[in-house]
């Protein structure tokens, strides 16, 4: 992944969505216009579509990382790998399987939510 920071929300109401993978939080808008940051190869920014399969607006908590290699709190949350950005701490939805099966095939880890 590379350092550029993600975008952060430019708003925080409801139209704030989750990477079902990374669970970057940004709005529709912006990961319609530039994708998930951690996760090129979803090509959001291409296929409109896509954002509604790899977005979740159903998640927990929200933490901003400003350098996920030197927060503790990033590695607990096991996304210190990611840029810096907003993150939720947990997404309530899994990927659909076509896509769980693209993670598969680019060699991506996937971990689907715990069940609680």
């Amino acid at each position: 992944m590379g350092s550029q920071p993600a975008q952060i929300p430019t708003s925080f109401g409801h139209e704030l969505r989750a990477c079902l993978r990374c669970r970057l939080v940004k709005t529709y808008d912006q990961f319609r216009e530039s994708g998930c940051e951690n996760c090129p190869f979803f090509k959001m920014d291409e296929d409109h579509e896509r954002v509604v399969d790899c977005t979740t607006p159903n998640f927990t908590g929200l933490i901003s990382i400003m350098d996920p290699t030197r927060s503790w709190a990033a590695r607990w949350l096991r996304i210190a790998r990611y840029v810096p950005g907003c993150y939720t701490l947990a997404v309530s939805e899994a990927l659909p399987e076509d896509l769980k099966n693209l993670c598969e095939d680019e060699n991506i880890p996937y971990a689907p939510p715990k069940r609680i």
